[in-house]
């Protein structure tokens, strides 16, 4: 380890750093309604002397967004602040316990943003002239359309980001893409006791949903393409058959696969299923869809990865990030971005979501490595 990183390890405050974690995630910031949270990050990076400034991004939402080092940075550390709503609104707060830390957010990614807080505070401490090029983007709306970042990228694009997504801190160089296809079934409606003078729409889902499960074209494995059902809803009126049912569905694919081909795959077999399925009115729209990447290894990030996770005690594995971030949309603006993280997936969005302490701790020593990198 060179004395420049032995110096900002020393600065880093495992105290500090847990009190910023559990005041996040004590503080509720759902997608749309991130203000409270900006205010504590600015207020508590304020007093500590970092100059923030707000990028506005729709009314009362903005981005933190701060610089070090000269010149326009090249590499940014960033994590967005905003999360699922609650499982329950009372029970979304911090609980720590054998330095596990449980809460909304735990994971994604207020654990993340929490160690991006801390290593840039330590490297704050050192001399200008030693400070490197580096900036900090706190956003909103990630969870829900990505806002805050594509606010961000209007005005930057940096060669090189970091985003604190959930990893167990493996590093991710690929990534995979996203789509999202809402389905609608028409039916009619008729007194329960009566089914079949009605036609009902929850049979004619089911019906399609089969379909599209039997299809070899999601018959692979799941390190290619990943099918979810995510929601399913239906008319409610009364004691009759129901005459709507809507799905969600959520597909992720692998870096290498194309959204584009896999989209007009799903549209012929939808379009048959309105043939094959007796009676069946059948709306279909692919309301998002975003393709995957995956970067050649930086050697300069990954020589760095090498030499500091023996001395953090960290498996060093290359994984890809199987969901969707704001990685998507910084590298369809031309820029390369690294995922990296405390917390797991696994429990993300849960009533269990988690990180440990010992987690994101490591985090902040190695986001500060590879910022003077």
């Amino acid at each position: 380890m060179n004395n420049l990183l032995e110096q900002v390890w020393k600065e880093i405050d495992p105290q500090r750093l847990r009190k910023t974690l559990m005041d996040m995630i004590d503080i509720y910031s759902p997608s749309g309604k991130e203000e409270d949270i900006q205010l504590y990050l600015e207020e508590r990076l304020t007093m500590e002397g970092v100059k923030l400034r707000r990028q506005e991004v729709e009314g009362e939402r903005y981005n933190l967004v701060a610089t070090m080092g000269p010149g326009e940075p090249s590499l940014y550390l960033v994590g967005h602040v905003d999360t699922v709503a609650a499982w329950d609104i009372d029970e979304y707060a911090a609980v720590e316990e054998w330095g596990v830390v449980r809460g909304l957010g735990s994971a994604d990614m207020k654990g993340g943003c929490a160690a991006m807080v801390e290593a840039w505070l330590a490297l704050a401490t050192l001399p200008e002239a030693q400070r490197p090029s580096l900036g900090l983007l706190l956003a909103v709306g990630e969870e829900e359309n990505g806002d805050g970042s594509m606010r961000f990228l209007q005005e930057h694009c940096p060669e090189r980001v970091i985003i604190g997504e959930p990893t167990s801190m493996l590093p991710a160089f690929s990534h995979f893409g996203y789509m999202e296809i809402s389905l609608v079934t028409q039916g009619r409606r008729i007194h329960s006791s009566l089914p079949e003078l009605g036609h009902n729409a929850i049979e004619s889902m089911l019906r399609v949903l089969l379909q599209l499960e039997r299809s070899p074209l999601l018959d692979q494995t799941p390190s290619k393409l990943v099918y979810s059902i995510r929601e399913m809803s239906s008319s409610r009126a009364g004691f009759v058959v129901p005459d709507r049912c809507e799905a969600m569905i959520d597909l992720h694919l692998s870096p290498d696969t194309d959204p584009a081909a896999v989209r007009r795959d799903l549209e012929a077999l939808l379009v048959k299923s309105r043939r094959a399925i007796k009676g069946l009115e059948l709306e279909f729209d692919f309301a998002f869809e975003s393709g995957g990447y995956q970067l050649e290894p930086d050697k300069q990030l990954s020589t760095i990865l090498e030499e500091v996770y023996p001395l953090l005690n960290l498996p060093l594995e290359f994984v890809p990030f199987r969901s969707h971030s704001d990685g998507n949309l910084f590298y369809q603006a031309g820029s390369k971005p690294f995922i990296l993280g405390p917390g797991s997936l696994e429990t993300a969005h849960t009533a269990d979501e988690q990180t440990s302490l010992a987690e994101v701790e490591a985090a902040a020593r190695v986001y500060a490595a590879l910022a003077l990198g």
